[in-house]
């Protein structure tokens, strides 16, 4: 377990909470206007990222051209069982057409049969590659699926193998980001690999809750009601608290994504 304390802000301003936020587009049923509007919403709101499929990355670069807001995608993406050579291919092609952050799922039935050199070298080909063009990785455990040794080995996987983000889900799984995973998740890393949850995260407290905990990122399709609400309690301009880290266990919420 890492001994290095992470640092957590003691209160936000609307737009750095905005910063916090990768406004999720990837539900199956999603037209091109709604990727659209979701990507409008994004620079209107200053998220610092969206996640989009990796169809409509070349439309979302498009749109967000001379913004602020980077392109984001998804690879092995929900169920993370491609062979590891699709990944790649998915990751270059992404990466190719604009995506500059891969978050990428591991191979979840790789890691509960205790394939973990497996699992690391996937986690390394694909960092390799996405750093080669200047980008970043994401790797998604998807928590509800794994126990508690799981959790923390695939975290410390991930931090081996050089990503910059461990996450907890996809947002399609059973379960969503819980306060007991993601205090795995930090103790077993260190400071230098970042947290991003996502799966659940719907509100401006269970958004700063987390925040409390040492998650820097957040997955996020209620981004408009987090932010409006942010605005709504800062309408003086001060800063927004962070509140103390939660002691509880934290139970699974739904995972919509």
């Amino acid at each position: 377990m890492s001994t290095v304390a992470r640092f957590v802000p003691t209160e936000l301003t609307v737009p750095e909470i905005a910063a916090l936020i990768d406004h999720s587009l990837l539900r199956p049923e999603l037209t091109d206007e709604d990727v659209r509007r979701g990507c409008a919403l994004a620079e209107g709101y200053g998220t610092w990222s969206v996640c989009v499929r990796p169809a409509d990355i070349t439309l979302a670069s498009r749109l967000l051209a001379g913004t602020n807001v980077v392109i984001g995608t998804v690879v092995g993406f929900p169920h993370g069982s491609s062979a590891t050579a699709s990944k790649l291919f998915e990751t270059g092609r992404a990466l190719d057409d604009g995506a500059r952050e891969v978050d990428m799922v591991i191979n979840i039935g790789k890691l509960r049969s205790g394939a973990h050199g497996y699992v690391e070298d996937e986690i390394t080909q694909i960092a390799e590659a996405t750093h080669s063009a200047h980008g970043l990785v994401k790797v998604i455990l998807e928590n509800a699926y794994l126990t508690d040794e799981q959790i923390v080995a695939a975290s410390r996987i991930g931090e081996r193998a050089g990503a910059e983000f461990i996450k907890t889900s996809t947002g399609f799984a059973p379960g969503g980001a819980t306060v007991h995973d993601l205090a795995l998740m930090v103790g077993a890393t260190s400071p230098r690999v970042r947290i991003k949850a996502a799966g659940g995260v719907r509100t401006l407290d269970r958004l700063l809750e987390l925040c409390a905990l040492g998650v820097t990122r957040f997955g996020a399709t209620a981004t408009a009601a987090i932010l409006d609400e942010a605005a709504a309690r800062s309408a003086d301009g001060r800063a927004l608290p962070v509140p103390p880290a939660p002691r509880e266990q934290g139970t699974a919420e739904a995972a919509a994504p």
